[in-house]
C-alpha cells in the first residue's frame, strides 16, 4: 500500500531507538508531489527536537505537533502500563487543515 496521498499530506513516525526516558523516530511526510524524511527525538518529559525535513513549513510544523503528542503523552502511557513509546504513528491532515 502506498502512502502517498492524492490530497493533502501524510505524517508516520516509526520508532528506531529506545533509551530509557527518550526515543527517536524516523519521521516522513507524504504528500502527493514529494516526501521527505527526517529524524526526531522525543523526550518522556515532553521536549523534543525534529531535524530540518526540507519539507515546507507548515507541513514540517504539523510533524513536530505530532511528534510534540507523542512525547507528551509519553509519562501518562507509562503510569497507565501502556506502551510509552509507540511503534508507530500515521495520521492523515487534509488541505487546509
Amino acid at each position: 500500500m502506498s502512502l502517498t496521498p492524492s490530497v493533502g499530506a501524510r505524517f508516520l513516525l516509526e520508532r528506531e531507538l529506545v533509551e530509557a526516558t527518550r526515543a527517536t523516530y524516523r519521521a516522513t511526510i507524504y504528500t502527493p508531489d514529494a516526501t521527505f524524511t527526517t529524524v526526531a527525538r522525543l523526550c518522556e518529559d515532553g521536549a523534543l527536537e525534529v531535524d530540518p525535513s526540507g519539507a515546507p513549513v507548515e507541513l514540517h510544523d504539523m510533524l513536530t505537533m505530532q511528534a510534540r503528542l507523542v512525547a507528551r503523552g509519553a509519562a501518562k502511557r507509562r503510569e497507565d502500563g501502556l506502551a510509552v513509546w509507540p511503534a508507530r504513528l500515521l495520521r492523515w491532515r487534509g488541505p487546509g487543515r
